[in-house]
């Protein structure tokens, strides 16, 4: 096993190969070079961004139809209603048709064979569409799963469908690290975690089997705290996550100080299959260590790896707390072939690495070959925050949470803070 290290922490880059399960674990490289602003926000060379629309609502989660209007999943409603549709009818790069339908809030969206699917915080929908992607009755979805777990943190239910016939739902747990006083400053784990048998995990599902619930559904991954970015890789059939690591490992002042907890439990990409378990909330995973350790609440010390040997192991660990809220595998024909089948995640800032400052706010790169990742993930579009340091999330004037790719390839990053949808495109010299 070899390790590069390059810098500090948050700009280092780390490479490991485990020969073994062939894991690949790669840390931060450092912002690209040759960066340019645009609407705002710094790209690579022979990037440009635009915005093509603003203030539309807190907007989540994003889909581009075949014909390049974008429906938009809101997290709170305007005017009663929760899905955008939004279209620039002039081609001047602005949205100057918007309609609007769904009374419910929620995250996930995506367009699969003639449907679009849509969730709240406790149910599925499918809207059937005509032949350019646009619903047909926006009052009458079907109700395809209902009764989710819908708890006070990580009510929100991200989806994404295969080729088979199947939708993944995201069911994030409703608990930290499943304490018995939750975020309870020494509090014991509960053992075993009870949530884990509807929550913190993925469940696959009939994407066409009307007001289906647990008992129907398949848990298809567990020991996953929240999953807001998935995607389906089409290039190997796989589906790949990005979990948010968990919080407040200083609750543990013996083992942990809140610098600590700022740096160490990483934000964990996964390449997994039916029956998988990512070891949440047993096991976190270590960026300073490089490896998988036993959580406080079950009798970890920041060294112990009880537990912990048989679980999932990412094959990418990010910077602890930047809150990943959209994972993008690339497959456009606009953007240089470094970025073919490549993964956009979007990072949204979190809140936990107080007094430190916080980290995430950008689009990231990483390059895969084969369905594996084959080199240092980078930042791709920095800038969104609009300020150069963000001590709080509230300091941040925009956040990036959603990502979707248009028919010409072009990249759309969504904002939730005031509503911005952002486009960027590639042109070559």
């Amino acid at each position: 096993m070899r390790k590069y290290f390059f810098g500090p922490l948050l700009f280092m880059t780390v490479l490991i190969i485990n020969p073994v399960n062939d894991l690949l674990i790669l840390q931060r490289n450092k912002k690209p070079s040759g960066v340019t602003e645009n609407a705002g926000l710094k790209l690579p060379a022979g990037f440009s961004a635009s915005v093509l629309a603003d203030s539309v609502g807190r907007a989540r989660h994003i889909v581009v139809t075949k014909k390049g209007a974008l429906y938009i999943k809101l997290s709170k409603l305007i005017n009663g209603k929760g899905i955008l549709l939004v279209k620039d009818t002039d081609g001047d790069g602005k949205i100057d048709d918007i309609k609007s339908f769904g009374n419910y809030i929620g995250t996930g969206i995506t367009i699969k064979d003639g449907y679009l699917y849509a969730s709240s915080n406790d149910e599925v929908f499918r809207y059937a569409l005509d032949e350019n992607e646009e619903v047909i009755k926006p009052d009458s979805p079907e109700k395809i799963i209902t009764g989710l777990i819908n708890g006070r943190q990580h009510n929100t239910k991200s989806l994404v469908l295969d080729d088979k016939g199947y939708i993944y739902v995201n069911i994030g747990s409703p608990l930290n690290s499943c304490q018995e006083i939750d975020r309870g400053v020494g509090s014991k784990g509960k053992d075993p975690c009870p949530v884990l048998d509807s929550a913190g995990g993925i469940w696959q599902f009939r994407a066409d089997k009307i007001n289906q619930t647990y008992k129907e559904g398949i848990g298809y991954a567990t020991g996953l705290r929240n999953v807001m970015g998935l995607d389906w890789n089409y290039q190997i059939n796989e589906l790949f996550v990005i979990q948010h690591g968990r919080d407040q490992l200083d609750m543990f002042p013996e083992y942990f100080n809140a610098k600590q907890n700022a740096d160490i439990p990483a934000e964990e990409m996964f390449m997994i299959k039916k029956g998988a378990n990512c070891g949440w909330p047993y096991c976190y995973f270590d960026v300073q260590q490089n490896k998988k350790v036993l959580a406080p609440e079950y009798g970890g010390d920041g060294k112990k790896t009880t537990r912990c040997e048989g679980v999932e192991q990412p094959i990418v660990a990010f910077p602890a707390h930047v809150a990943p809220n959209a994972l993008l595998f690339y497959t456009g024909s606009m953007f240089p072939d470094k970025y073919k089948n490549g993964a956009f995640v979007a990072f949204h800032g979190s809140w936990n690495r107080s007094p430190e400052k916080q980290e995430g706010y950008y689009v990231a790169f990483v390059p895969f070959k084969d369905g594996k990742p084959s080199g240092p993930w980078e930042i791709f579009a920095d800038g969104f925050a609009g300020v150069e340091i963000v001590m709080s999330p509230k300091q941040a004037q925009h956040r990036p949470c959603g990502l979707a790719q248009g028919p010409d390839g072009a990249l759309y990053v969504s904002d939730d803070v005031k509503g911005t949808i952002y486009k960027i495109v590639y042109k070559s010299n």
